[in-house]
């Protein structure tokens, strides 16, 4: 049975799918996280995208090749992502569910695991460890999960590049800022019912699991702070800031400029 937290923020996405769709298009996020995509996944192979949302990624990598199944907590997200799958010619299986039960939805054994969605919203930390378990028991041995987090620092950035009055007005977001002054994480309600993670908790939240970690870093880069400014260059100067946050999104010191964080790991049994 569904719980208040899990309605809410199924809602949420089923209130606002074109929003998602277009929240990451053309932006250091999607490209970034591309790139790194790119390293490891090749076309014919197998991927599950679980909490894919509209399906951006789903569609990219299906685009390139691959075989493709998303699961959503969302049935708007997963409408969605289907028709705009028929819309361009591509298979993309689509499953309702919630990320803590995948293995229980869907059979098989994938290449690569996308967790990139599931993480901001499980605010108890033993429901992140049921969603990666369930991820991890349909990914192959030596097979890749991407993880997302949204960072401790994603409020800041946002209101610094959108809305810095909220800081002055806004209890919410002062509450927010005070934790971070603090050195404390958050979950709980904010755009939705989420979890921001601070980042030099993560890499020790996967120890726990059977995994080798391939990579960890910023998805933004540091670039998320000026986006606006960088995304409206033109592409030659776009592309030079793109390839310089790649080349030091991995640095720990520069983790706190990004609003989402990725974990990326082997599965070594």
């Amino acid at each position: 049975m569904m719980d208040d937290t899990t309605r809410i923020i199924r809602d949420y996405y089923d209130a606002g799918v074109e929003t998602e769709w277009n929240r990451v298009a053309g932006r250091p996020e999607f490209l970034l996280t591309c790139r790194f995509l790119n390293r490891y996944i090749k076309p014919r192979q197998t991927i599950l995208d679980i909490g894919g949302g509209p399906g951006r990624y789903s569609l990219y990598l299906a685009e390139q090749g691959c075989d493709v199944a998303l699961l959503d907590l969302s049935s708007e997200n997963v409408r969605f992502a289907g028709a705009r799958a028929a819309e361009r010619g591509l298979s993309v299986k689509t499953i309702v569910g919630d990320a803590r039960e995948t293995d229980k939805l869907i059979g098989g054994q994938f290449d690569h695991v996308l967790l990139m969605g599931p993480l901001y919203h499980l605010l108890e930390e033993a429901d992140r460890v049921k969603a990666v378990e369930s991820s991890l028991r349909l990914l192959k041995p030596g097979g890749i999960l991407f993880a997302s987090f949204i960072s401790a620092f994603a409020g800041a950035v946002y209101m610094m590049k959108n809305a810095p009055d909220l800081l002055a007005s806004t209890p919410m977001e002062i509450e927010l800022m005070n934790l971070l002054i603090e050195d404390k994480p958050f979950a709980g309600a904010g755009f939705t019912e989420c979890n921001f993670e601070r980042h030099q908790d993560i890499l020790p939240f996967f120890e726990q699991f059977p995994l080798t970690k391939l990579h960890f870093l910023s998805q933004e880069g540091i670039l998320s702070p000026c986006e606006q400014n960088i995304m409206s260059q033109p592409e030659t100067v776009i592309r030079r800031w793109l390839n310089f946050a790649e080349q030091t999104c991995e640095r720990e010191d520069l983790l706190s400029w990004s609003e989402h964080l990725m974990y990326i790991g082997q599965k070594t049994g």
